[in-house]
């Protein structure tokens, strides 16, 4: 009869058993963990999604009390950036902020690039009179942003490096007379 010491003097490596357990245990974890890893990106353009969509609600409160609280009376001082058409200080089409104008329709900000796009601040340039789409988004694309203009009343909002660009995306739309500006559900799809 084997004694424990003899046991242990003759076993040299690991048993079928322990090695199918190990196996196991690590076909688990990858089952489990793997995928959640994988999902990160995906997880983090949503994230960035989301605070753009606050960022765009927010900056419309914002604008929409300025424009409140100054009643229609004009800006006394020179607002940094070109304004908008004959009379750069009218609040009725524009609201001067620290940063310069942003161009907004019935008290909120318009869903253009001078309007929604500058008072979100998603960038850290501030869009003068006569930017394009087209070259807002050459700013905008260093911060992951992308924007579209969607009809004449509505802008989307869009995160890059997705699937598909156009569905990680939410829209702002300019308000009514007499409403609030609606800022649509975000579209994960192509998140």
């Amino acid at each position: 009869m084997y004694t424990l010491k003899d046991m242990k003097a003759r076993q040299h490596g690991f048993t079928m058993i322990e090695l199918i357990v190990v196996i196991v245990i690590l076909g688990i974890l990858a089952a489990v963990a793997l995928p959640r890893f994988t999902n990160v990106q995906r997880d983090a353009r949503i994230a960035k999604l989301n605070a753009a969509r606050g960022a765009v609600q927010a900056a419309s409160a914002m604008i929409h009390g300025a424009a409140l609280a100054r009643g229609g009376v004009p800006d006394t001082v020179n607002c940094v950036n070109v304004g908008f058409g004959a009379n750069p200080a009218n609040n009725t089409t524009a609201v001067c902020t620290e940063n310069g104008r942003v161009q907004i329709t019935n008290l909120y900000p318009a869903a253009t690039v001078l309007g929604i796009v500058n008072a979100a601040g998603l960038s850290t340039t501030f869009f003068p009179t006569g930017t394009t789409v087209a070259t807002a988004n050459t700013a905008l694309q260093a911060e992951g942003y992308s924007v579209a203009q969607a009809g004449g009343a509505n802008m989307n909002f869009r995160v890059n490096g997705g699937a598909n660009v156009a569905q990680c995306a939410f829209t702002y739309t300019a308000a009514a007379v007499g409403g609030a500006p609606a800022t649509g559900v975000i579209d994960t799809r192509g998140c």
